[in-house]
């Protein structure tokens, strides 16, 4: 591990760490998801939210330890690989593909439902499916050309997606009923548990701000303190926003499922206000597109160069502009080829589903890491044992039980099926050795 982190310099604080987490989790999901929740919870949202929120917190944490443990590059399949083995890890780095290739086809019908609310011809299926291969396609030309986002950049975007959000919050409380948040009734579990199926999608990505780990400044008081505040401060945004949306549409908010915010803005400031909101959306949308659709692909790339898959075309790198060219294509493909068979809602379970079980896999992955490893006195561990680990495991499982007995039995098909491609693998490579 130290060598690995040899020639890093360690300038990241708690305020670097927070705000680098905010950044990746306040994305696309929550300019559409408060409708959705309101339909499911109405005025008790607000405990999907705080239930979201402690159960994000515990995954971080697992996430910043595993992290500490294992420096190799892929996050999450990385961590399960080496705490139980290459079949895992295989099974898991798919499973995070696919959660991510999920997500963007969520997002993309997102944007299009919200550019559909303003502009009637994207609900047209032709325009739709266009609009889908412009994003994916265009997107995946400007990764191969190989042109980033500076930091500057990336820092102009996540103020203007924020912007629009806290002035929402500010000015939007004086035009709030409190009528529309007294509570008729108390939420059921089984209510809790499928709303946060759904909400678990707004907290996602977080852990993608750990991966500076070898950057941040004494990590093992910096890395709890940075995701307590970054967990808190996102909590607080979230349930602001659903409750001004609550507060000021009521129960017209679970009709609005295209643009919600931009619906309650249109409320609060006029025509003005939902042009506001509606570009925020759009922009914010596009920037989780950016941060996706740019560096995923290279997972696919990885698993070529590494021969954990037998698609050796997806290692090559482009003469010209030195990137993985291939992997590009095929990802943006197969997130088009989703995006233009499913809807927002149809895809957002399952794309849950898909992430959950990553952080269901790094939360037992602590457990074996320990196990497997002594703690060395720079690695950063979670107190109280392994008790955030077995709760997060716990927690999660809960709200997988919530699937669809359809949905469980495709996880358990497309299990089955990475399991037969694996051990395909494993034959083929035995017998070339041979």
């Amino acid at each position: 591990m130290k060598e690995k982190e040899e020639g890093l310099k360690r300038y990241v604080g708690v305020l670097g760490l927070s705000a680098n987490i905010v950044n990746i989790i306040v994305g696309a999901g929550i300019f559409v998801i408060p409708a959705i929740i309101a339909e499911n919870m109405g005025s008790t949202s607000i405990v999907a939210y705080l239930f979201c929120g402690f159960l994000i917190t515990l995954i971080m944490l697992c996430f910043a330890e595993a992290g500490s443990k294992v420096t190799n590059t892929g996050g999450g399949f990385a961590y399960v690989e080496a705490a139980f083995g290459k079949y895992p890890g295989f099974v898991i780095a798919i499973v995070a593909l696919t959660g991510s290739l999920l997500a963007d086809a969520a997002v993309a019908n997102a944007l299009v439902g919200i550019l559909g609310s303003s502009f009637p011809i994207f609900k047209h299926e032709v325009v739709r499916i266009l609009f889908f291969a412009i994003v994916f396609f265009g997107l995946a030309g400007i990764n191969i050309i190989g042109i980033r986002q500076g930091i500057g950049l990336v820092k102009v975007v996540t103020l203007i997606k924020l912007s629009p959000l806290l002035l929402l919050i500010l000015v939007g409380w004086t035009d709030v009923s409190i009528s529309n948040l007294v509570w008729e009734s108390t939420p059921t579990i089984q209510q809790i548990g499928e709303t946060s199926l759904i909400l678990i999608f707004a907290f996602q990505g977080g852990e993608t701000g750990l991966v500076v780990g070898g950057e941040i400044k004494n990590p093992k008081k910096t890395v709890p303190k940075g995701i307590f505040f970054a967990i808190l401060f996102v909590l607080i945004i979230y349930i602001l926003i659903q409750g001004v949306a609550q507060g000021v549409l009521g129960n017209e908010l679970a009709n609005f499922t295209e643009a919600p915010l931009a619906e309650t803005a249109n409320v609060i400031f006029g025509p003005i206000g939902f042009t506001i909101l509606f570009v925020g959306a759009a922009i914010s949308m596009f920037g989780y597109f950016i941060g996706d659709l740019l560096n995923t692909p290279r997972v696919l790339f990885a698993l070529a160069r590494d021969q954990i898959i037998p698609v050796q075309f997806l290692a090559r790198i482009h003469k010209k502009f030195k990137t993985p060219y291939f992997a590009i294509i095929l990802y943006a493909t197969i997130g088009f080829t989703i995006a233009s068979l499913g809807g927002f809602k149809q895809l957002i379970n399952i794309a849950s589903a898909a992430i959950l079980l990553l952080y269901l896999g790094v939360a037992l992955s602590v457990i074996q890491l320990r196990r497997k490893f002594k703690t060395s006195p720079d690695e950063f561990e979670i107190p109280f044992g392994y008790t955030v680990p077995i709760l997060s495991a716990i927690i999660i499982m809960y709200l997988l039980s919530h699937l669809t007995s359809t949905e469980k039995i495709g996880i358990a098909i497309f299990i089955a099926i990475l399991t037969v491609i694996y051990g395909l693998i494993l034959y083929f490579k035995k017998k070339s050795n041979d």
